[in-house]
């Protein structure tokens, strides 16, 4: 039976916002996540953190050899922030967990009721947590976790369908605003070049080939030999080499090498670090388009790097919400036979 709850919650859960006065969730540094719910909230319990790739490479790279301390770097970020929220990279992630409560005033537009498993749509950084216990934390990116979280009445979720591993739904609607767009943006006769063969590269690799086919040329890159061979068997790019971002002189190089010096009509950035700016602009071609999928990005780096270049690029920011782009990267899973079997493979143990 649902407990108390409190009155006069905004939608968009400023409501929640210690500081600063006047910030939405997302910009406040410090959100309270206490309890009762609100009666416009969702109250979940949380099973596990889908940390976004940059912010949990950051933590890595800051703890080596100790996973540990990411989970202790998240305890100290939710105790700090009341959320998730990586002091370095600004991003979050994204929760699996299942439906605890709901307020009365709650509009539901999922149409979930208390005990279903549900993944949010919305990030971290937003979401008021509090965590109990850090459970285990995994290479997959992925935090298991004694949790409790509150979604606004704007926040978005997703029901985890009954037929889906519960993890393996979590890492795809994790990077499911990058697929439809990638759909929307490529255009027959492209070549389209992909930064990142991690998962959102796959998926918007997938997601291309499901709307052209062979009506379009898929290059993608990888810094290390390993991710190139882990990407080859998916059989989804016409071409794939090794190749740092961080060096944009040597993706303009491979890229020029590749395309006779034509450069990529479309270029879809899913690297997790910062400092790849420069690469997607010169593996683009004048009056091409650059899209940024990746949390890391600086656009003022991509910004400036392209003006004192001289390069005239279409620059598009990497939404994670598109219209139905859950239902859209759930279903390219499952007709996708390749793509189900490497997310299988990697999620669903």
């Amino acid at each position: 039976m649902a407990g108390p709850t409190r009155t006069g919650g905004d939608r968009l859960g400023r409501h929640r916002v210690i500081a600063p006065e006047g910030a939405l969730p997302q910009g406040a540094t410090k959100l309270d996540n206490s309890l009762p719910l609100y009666d416009n909230e969702i109250l979940i319990d949380v099973a596990t953190l889908n940390i976004d790739s940059a912010s949990f490479r950051q933590m890595k790279a800051a703890s080596p050899g100790n996973p540990k301390a990411i989970g202790e770097q998240v305890l100290k970020n939710v105790a700090a922030m009341g959320k998730q929220q990586n002091p370095v990279t600004g991003s979050g992630g994204m929760l699996l967990g299942t439906v605890a409560e709901l307020g009365p005033k709650y509009s539901n537009p999922a149409k979930v009721k208390v005990g279903d498993p549900v993944c949010t749509l919305v990030s971290l950084t937003l979401t008021p947590l509090r965590i109990e216990k850090i459970k285990e934390v995994h290479d997959s990116e992925q935090i298991d976790v004694v949790a409790q979280a509150v979604l606004f009445d704007s926040g978005v979720l997703s029901k985890i369908p009954s037929d889906m591993n519960r993890k393996v739904c979590l890492a795809l609607l994790d990077v499911a605003g990058a697929p439809p767009q990638a759909d929307r943006l490529a255009e027959k006769g492209q070549t389209v070049y992909i930064i990142g063969t991690g998962k959102s590269g796959i998926l918007c690799a997938a997601a291309i080939r499901a709307k052209l086919g062979k009506n379009c040329r898929i290059l993608a890159s990888a810094t290390r030999q390993s991710s190139i061979d882990g990407f080859k068997p998916l059989g989804l790019a016409d071409e794939l080499f090794v190749a740092n971002a961080l060096n944009p002189g040597e993706t303009l190089d491979k890229v020029s090498k590749l395309t006779g010096g034509k450069m990529a009509d479309l270029v879809i950035n899913t690297a997790n670090v910062e400092g790849t700016e420069l690469a997607s602009v010169l593996g683009c071609r004048p009056g091409g388009k650059v899209y940024f999928f990746n949390m890391a990005t600086n656009f003022q780096k991509a910004a400036l790097g392209a003006e004192g270049i001289g390069m005239d690029v279409e620059m598009i920011i990497g939404n994670g919400y598109a219209p139905n782009h859950a239902e859209f990267t759930l279903d390219l899973y499952r007709k996708t036979p390749v793509v189900k079997k490497w997310f299988d493979e990697k999620f669903g143990a």
